[in-house]
């Protein structure tokens, strides 16, 4: 009977115009008034809220529940319980509060229910909840074991806990089913999950261990868990590593049939000094009508590497080398990219050559692309090349002084290409890095610049040039082929970046909501030199989309290039590989039966290989951060020099020197109550008018440095000062929270009376030379 009533109320609802009933009106219009029936409707009208197949209004009237309209995007986990989650084509995340996730972990496929739209004119963004996981993002989680007492085994049936490394993961644990392996305490383990948090167990799932990768104490234990966390393989297949032990370490006379000889020309290779993998060497000189040649040539990885193969597909997963502070995981067994596929010198090598023509503005004027056979003349470092035609070396200069005049046209031949780039608007960013230097035991003991002299710069020049000839090339014949694709800023992000310029008094150039590489250019040059160069360079970056691989060619924006693609690197990129081998089936078979085959497969090479790529960055860059905080833990409560590199509501981050950066929290600036003013990007004492904005010098102290979560906390000694911004608008003052006058003159008494270590910089630091100018300045008075 239930049912039945049931199925009348909800046909009743959808055929009524009207949208809402009182209880009275629904017993009328279905001729249940008499008292039996009444109280009958009511209790299924209870039941039919429960199953949320209606709702009651404020007013207690009875509708239909609104359909729901879910949105599908990937969830990003904050080690603090709450969220965002990307939706693709949309610029701003969706904020999902803490209680509100569903239970989701980092990177689930989710579907949510948007429950505040984001307020127009507002910083404040969309919330959301999350109504439904549609793919979990991994099974499988590597973290540290926790073993329990015999009696709690016997008890629970479990051999323990793991508590993974992953910091967004932070607060779960993954309870071990005692079966198969039983780790010790404080081993290192991969775990597959079988069970995930639900309601009743938000912070626990279950698991079985796979594998145990080291103890946590092991050296290098702690990159190894970033590492396979990610997913990422440590180890080649037998099978893959059975295919390279079966590959030739020397060339075949055979092989060469079909095949350029450039064995008699000058050819050299200009790498590092602890490269191993060497595979692109290049020739330059000048010709008799002015232009210069240039060859490029490239290890022809792909004759080795063989379509479908074993090899193939494992190069094809992995995407990538990855690189790291003290080791490689390679694309490709060492078997082949340190030996039959490294240009190493004085030996014949299969090569994939590029050689161009280029007049004196930079244009290439001839070129050609084909298989050959190379034997390099000399293995070039970039210190020797630096120290020949930057340092004038004189004991370098003589021992390689039949090449020393070729380098000379090469760096012609560069200032020309760099110089041709720079015209079209191509955008320049900052040459040095810095390196994280390791002990034998992984453990960091310095972080040092990696400048880039004319000889890393030249060779950067060189393959640019032949990137782009091999990309103009196939597109001009039409031919299916997979691009190096650097997409314009959207729209917000560039808007982002002019008031974040306007902040530090830049004025950037927009046209119609758009800026051009040129603008960019523009930007960079006008702050070369400048204590806030790194930061509006990193601000820069951060407004670009990420370069990515595409079968369209839509050219680069970075570039300010029509064409371009990766044809330099395929020992270590699989786009290459795939750019060589497609160079060959073209030579063989250019048939409209060979180009819809390649049509329809390099969409997923190019989708998977941008997937591969972000994925390497993401692991380099949190390798990065946590020998960074390795490092500084070593340096709690030591002083350093800084600067300001972004402000945000909660305080603001600082960038050391050696490009560690840590945060103050605002609740650590005790001297006034700050203000964030989104449109300066600054923070601003409400009394003092104290300010603290990008760029800003400042002293601080280290007060954590926690490896764990790679956070790093300062406290600020000193500060720059800076012209003061407008006075706060009266509705910032409405917003402020008033501290207790005793607590805040408590607080002001202790921030002053305390007494600051003092510094030991190498050179003369600002806040001593403003310390002098006030001084001069009250003995004057």
């Amino acid at each position: 009977m239930t049912n039945k009533i049931k199925e009348h109320v909800n046909q009743y609802l959808l055929n009524q115009k009207k949208r809402t009933f009182s209880v009275e009106e629904l017993a009328t219009g279905l001729g249940l008034q008499k008292s039996a029936d009444f109280k009958l409707l009511v209790q299924t009208l209870a039941s039919m809220e429960r199953d949320k197949a209606i709702e009651f209004t404020n007013k207690g009237k009875v509708k239909l529940p609104s359909p729901q309209i879910l949105v599908e995007g990937t969830f990003r986990a904050n080690e603090r319980g709450f969220g965002f989650v990307s939706i693709p084509d949309e610029e701003e995340d969706i904020y999902i509060p803490q209680g509100a996730t569903g239970y989701a972990m980092d990177g689930d496929t989710v579907a949510i229910d948007i429950t505040k739209p984001a307020l127009p004119g507002s910083d404040k963004g969309a919330e959301g909840k999350v109504q439904e996981i549609i793919q979990r993002a991994f099974s499988e989680v590597v973290g540290e074991f926790h073993l329990y007492e015999e009696e709690e085994i016997q008890e629970t049936d479990l051999y323990g806990y793991v508590t993974p490394k992953d910091k967004k993961l932070n607060g779960i644990k993954i309870f071990i089913s005692a079966v198969g392996i039983r780790p010790v305490e404080g081993a290192i383990v991969k775990v597959t999950i079988s069970h995930y948090p639900e309601p009743g167990y938000a912070t626990s799932a279950e698991g079985v261990v796979l594998s145990v990768l080291g103890h946590k104490n092991d050296p290098g234990i702690d990159i190894m868990s970033i590492v396979v966390s990610h997913g990422l393989a440590t180890t080649f297949p037998e099978e893959v590593q059975k295919e390279a032990d079966q590959t030739s370490d020397s060339i075949d006379e055979k092989e060469l049939s079909g095949r350029k000889d450039r064995r008699d020309e000058v050819i050299v290779t200009i790498d590092g000094e602890d490269a191993k993998d060497l595979d692109d060497a290049v020739t330059v000189r000048k010709l008799a009508n002015g232009n210069y040649f240039l060859g490029v040539h490239i290890a022809d990885v792909s004759y080795y590497v063989r379509e479908n193969s074993a090899l193939d597909q494992e190069a094809f997963e992995r995407g990538t080398s990855v690189y790291l502070t003290d080791r490689v995981i390679p694309m490709l067994p060492q078997r082949l990219s340190n030996g039959i596929c490294s240009l190493n010198p004085r030996v014949p090598r299969l090569a994939m050559s590029c050689e161009m023509e280029i007049d004196s503005t930079g244009k290439v004027q001839n070129y050609a692309i084909f298989q050959s056979v190379i034997q390099t003349t000399e293995r070039m470092t970039y210190t020797a090349v630096n120290d020949i035609l930057e340092n004038q070396e004189q004991e370098t200069i003589a021992h390689y002084k039949n090449l020393v005049p070729m380098f000379h046209e090469m760096a012609e031949l560069h200032h020309i290409l760099t110089d041709m780039r720079r015209r079209r608007g191509a955008v320049s960013f900052e040459d040095s890095e810095a390196k994280v230097l390791v002990d034998e035991q992984g453990h960091p003991v310095d972080i040092v610049f990696r400048s880039r002299g004319i000889g890393e710069r030249m060779i950067e020049s060189f393959m640019l040039a032949a990137n782009e000839t091999v990309a103009e090339h196939f597109e001009t014949k039409q031919l299916p082929f997979i691009y190096r694709i650097h997409e314009d800023p959207k729209e917000e992000k560039v808007q982002r970046f002019f008031t974040f310029a306007a902040a530090l008094g830049l004025i950037v150039k927009q046209t119609k909501g758009s800026i051009s590489p040129k603008d960019l250019q523009n930007v960079l040059e006008s702050v070369a030199g400048k204590p806030e160069a790194p930061v509006i360079s990193t601000m820069l970056l951060r407004s670009m989309q990420q370069a990515k691989y595409s079968e369209s060619n839509e050219g680069h924006y970075g570039l300010a290039a029509d064409y371009y693609t990766h044809f330099t690197s395929p020992i270590r990129r699989y786009p290459d590989l795939i750019v060589h081998r497609l160079i060959r089936s073209y030579d063989n078979d250019r048939s409209k039966e060979n180009q819809q085959k390649w049509a329809e497969k390099l969409p997923d090479i190019a989708n998977h290989s941008s997937q591969m790529e972000r994925k390497a960055v993401e692991v380099e860059r949190e390798v990065d951060a946590l020998k960074k905080a390795e490092f500084m833990a070593d340096h709690i409560g030591e002083e350093f020099e800084g600067m300001i590199s972004s402000v945000v509501k909660f305080g603001f981050f600082v960038e050391l020197e050696n490009t560690v950066e840590g945060l103050i929290h605002i609740n650590e600036l005790k001297d006034d109550y700050y203000h964030f003013i989104d449109t300066h990007l600054a923070l601003v004492g409400e009394r003092t008018g104290r300010t603290f904005k990008i760029g800003q010098k400042v002293l601080v102290k280290v007060t954590k440095s926690d490896p764990d979560t790679r956070e790093i906390d300062f406290e600020l000694i000193h500060s720059e000062q800076v012209e003061a911004l407008p006075n706060l608008t009266q509705q910032n003052r409405s917003k402020r929270r008033q501290p207790k006058s005793q607590e805040f003159q408590s607080k002001k008494k202790t921030a002053k009376n305390k007494k600051q270590p003092k510094a030991k910089p190498k050179k003369k630091p600002f806040y001593k030379e403003v310390a002098k100018k006030k001084k001069t300045k009250k003995k004057t008075r």
